[in-house]
């Protein structure tokens, strides 16, 4: 028989046991939760997830989880995709830079990995204020996956030349 995915996201407030009853429903449903993705942001959260099942199930778990969703004040978003293919953690890589902001930075970067058809799976930045020089500068984290056809050490000096010319 043939599986089905629905993807899944929500937003809402942070509060104990929301995951354990939306994994219960999505079992109810007679579906498996493949891939998940969770942040916490102070007190709210998301979730993205990948669920699975035959096509009545996916149909179950469309009609069951709006109602679970609104009784705990989530928002919610679904939609039927084709098959999922688990990420590739052999070309992953943690990619870090800080410097004095400056409009444009991300763009820059984010456009250097689109340029590539990297796909950015993480993503995080601080501003703060340089105690010696009183300027604003930022520190930047991003995870990357990497076409597995890319040249690594290319693509680590082309980086460090962008960088070089940014700050």
């Amino acid at each position: 028989m043939s599986k089905h995915q629905l993807i899944v996201t929500i937003l809402g407030t942070d509060k104990s046991g929301i995951l354990s009853e939306i994994a219960t429903t999505v079992s109810e449903a007679q579906c498996n939760i493949l891939d998940s993705r969770q942040a916490i942001y102070g007190k709210e959260f998301s979730l993205t997830m990948i669920i699975e099942g035959t096509q009545s199930a996916i149909t179950k778990a469309e009609c069951i989880l709006p109602a679970l969703f609104q009784r705990l004040d989530l928002l919610s978003m679904m939609k039927r995709t084709s098959h999922h293919e688990k990420q590739n953690l052999a070309h992953l890589f943690n990619v870090e830079f800080s410097g004095e902001d400056a409009a444009g930075l991300i763009k820059a970067v984010t456009g250097f990995f689109a340029e590539r058809h990297a796909m950015i799976s993480a993503f995080r930045q601080r501003t703060f204020k340089d105690k010696t020089s009183g300027k604003d500068n930022m520190r930047c984290k991003f995870v990357v996956s990497l076409p597995s056809n890319e040249n690594v050490d290319a693509l680590e000096s082309d980086l460090m030349a962008l960088f070089a010319s940014l700050n």
